[in-house]
């Protein structure tokens, strides 16, 4: 028995990694009791924060804190973005994870309401379930007759699968072989085909191949044969979120919109109609709501009109987990004349749980230091981490860090390989600290043009620093 498979053209999208504050980051570092380590995936210290925000993260698990919003709230440097990145990376792949600053609310070519909107709904996950064919089995062979000649026609070839009870022939197409070659698909392995989309899934290795002496990782996943037909019909689910639902049905260019940056408003009729036939998926057991998180960095920025529309939103039946992070102490409420903690009105400040962070001591900043080093591929000597550390503590966190790859570029001029002591002079004299820039500007303020700070304000600010 011969068939034909076909696979749809698509362009092969090349994922860049760079290398970012938080990159480094891998998880909130918490054991199964939600306990946390004082180092795990990435984590340093904050003890406290961590195992609140592990507790946020059962509840979000559980379907428990929808509607509801978490204040992350410290002083600079202290690891709030870190925390929530950590918490989006513990919800994992198939949670919605939106991440926005609240400055970004005032550049953006629509209003301030459309943008939350839209932020939101980025934030709103839906599981799609529908019912597609499917070719499913364990590959037996995969024959490949390559062209004699360099330009001749494309390859083409034969790939043998099999179940418990059946094994089929099926004919490759050069675009099949191309697909094959992309999932490293081997004899042994049990995969699945999408006969719509010619999408190939490994599902594992087989257990009749388990005993071959082959370089297996840890990661390697051992399935049985499957059994029946090698075609049958199985349930897919997707998981798209309600704004990509809104893009493609309010562009005309469809969910070609995505990729355009096309960022115009949505007409609310449009999200009306999108909500009412999600109820009805739901209703019918086709599609279920995945609430994800929104991340608001910076929301004293935010304000008194976001505000109100963070308290209507939170009230839908469909909020997401919001989770907004400050460094503000008590200050006054963008676009009013009075003052609050955290610049946030009490009304939705009420709604919040809120999680406290602390200064790092001198021994967590040499572990954060470490970590950095090892992400940024960086080797330093002991005595060039107690200086940087040293640094740290004096300066802030946030320099010390951004000291580590300048030291590791002066040291590769000089041609040495691990950075010293006087690397780190080198860049620490080039690059001036927040309290050294101040010193200087109270100086030399005479200097400058447009000064207006007033006489006698350079010992007060020295002071505060």
């Amino acid at each position: 028995m011969t068939a034909e498979l076909k696979l749809s053209e698509s362009r092969d999208l090349t994922r860049i990694e760079r290398i970012g504050a938080h990159s480094h980051i891998r998880g909130l570092g918490l054991d199964a009791a939600l306990e946390p380590r004082v180092v795990s995936e990435g984590l340093v210290g904050q003890l406290s924060a961590r195992k609140a925000a592990g507790v946020i993260l059962q509840m979000i698990k559980e379907g428990r804190i929808a509607g509801r919003g978490v204040l992350i709230a410290g002083q600079p440097g202290t690891g709030k973005t870190a925390i929530a990145m950590g918490l989006a990376k513990s919800l994992g792949q198939e949670t919605p994870f939106a991440m926005l600053s609240g400055s970004e609310i005032f550049s953006l070519e629509m209003s301030k309401t459309e943008a939350l909107m839209q932020a939101f709904r980025r934030a709103i996950g839906v599981r799609i379930k529908e019912e597609t064919e499917v070719i499913e089995g364990e590959v037996v062979e995969i024959q490949i007759d390559r062209p004699a000649v360099s330009g001749a026609a494309s390859k083409t070839g034969k790939l043998t699968l099999k179940t418990t009870e059946m094994e089929t022939i099926y004919d490759l197409g050069s675009k099949m072989i191309e697909a094959l070659g992309k999932e490293k698909i081997q004899s042994g392995d049990v995969i699945a085909i999408d006969k719509a989309s010619g999408k190939i899934t490994k599902l594992g290795r087989s257990f009749s191949r388990s005993r071959d002496y082959d370089a297996m990782g840890p990661q390697t996943k051992f399935v049985q044969c499957p059994d029946g037909e090698l075609q049958k019909r199985k349930e897919v689910v997707h998981c798209v979120t309600l704004h990509e639902i809104d893009v493609i049905n309010s562009r005309t260019q469809g969910f070609l919109a995505l990729f355009t940056g096309d960022t115009g408003e949505i007409r609310a009729e449009v999200r009306e109609q999108i909500d009412t036939k999600v109820a009805e998926w739901r209703e019918e057991g086709k599609a279920e709501i995945v609430p994800g998180v929104l991340f608001i960095d910076e929301v004293h920025m935010l304000d008194v009109e976001c505000f109100s529309f963070l308290n209507r939103a939170l009230e839908n039946e469909m909020a997401p987990i919001l989770v907004v992070a400050t460094n503000r102490g008590h200050t006054q409420i963008r676009g009013t004349n009075y003052r609050s903690p955290h610049g946030i009105p009490f009304d939705l400040l009420d709604r919040l749980l809120i999680i406290s962070t602390q200064p790092y001591t001198e021994d967590e900043i040499r572990k954060i230091l470490d970590i950095r080093c090892q992400e940024e591929d960086v080797e330093m000597s002991e005595e060039a981490k107690v200086l940087l550390t040293k640094i740290g503590v004096e300066t802030s966190l946030r320099y010390a860090i951004h000291l580590i790859t300048s030291s590791a570029l002066a040291c590769q001029k000089r041609k040495g390989k691990v950075v010293e002591m006087e690397d780190i002079s080198r860049v620490y004299q080039l690059f001036l600290d927040v309290k050294r820039s101040t010193q200087y500007l109270m100086e030399f303020q005479s200097q400058y043009m447009f000064n207006e700070v007033p006489a006698g304000v350079g010992n007060e600010e020295e002071g505060s620093l």
